[in-house]
């Protein structure tokens, strides 16, 4: 069960049985591991642009050479590292925004939401 334990009281205060929790439950991790897929994909190229905050940079939009990102889920939780050419990060989770833009929560040294494109018209 991947619901902590007001939200399996609350689900079953709306009337749902603990076999339909359950299998909210089971669907949420489904989703998440799909979300996984999805994102791997998309970070399957040469490079991404990002609206990244960085240091000593005005730029809106950033460009990033990908060398890899490795995820991982268990239950609701996605979470990994995304390495670019010269520096990596961890990430904290990340969802599908649309076929062209995803969002990664990233860790330290970031530290905030970004999302990445593969067109930065897109960002």
């Amino acid at each position: 069960m991947h619901f902590d334990q007001r939200t399996q009281a609350a689900l079953r205060e709306v009337g749902l049985s603990s076999e339909e929790v359950s299998e909210a439950s089971d669907h949420v991790v489904e989703a998440v591991e799909r979300d996984a897929d999805r994102l791997r994909e998309f970070f399957e190229t040469d490079a991404v642009y990002s609206d990244m905050e960085k240091a000593h940079s005005a730029a809106d939009v950033h460009e990033h050479d990908v060398a890899f990102i490795d995820l991982f889920t268990h239950g609701d939780d996605l979470r990994g590292y995304l390495r670019f050419d010269s520096w990596g990060v961890p990430v904290e989770g990340g969802r599908i925004l649309s076929t062209d833009v995803v969002e990664l929560s990233l860790g330290p040294t970031v530290h905030d939401r970004v999302r990445f494109a593969r067109d930065e018209d897109a960002l």
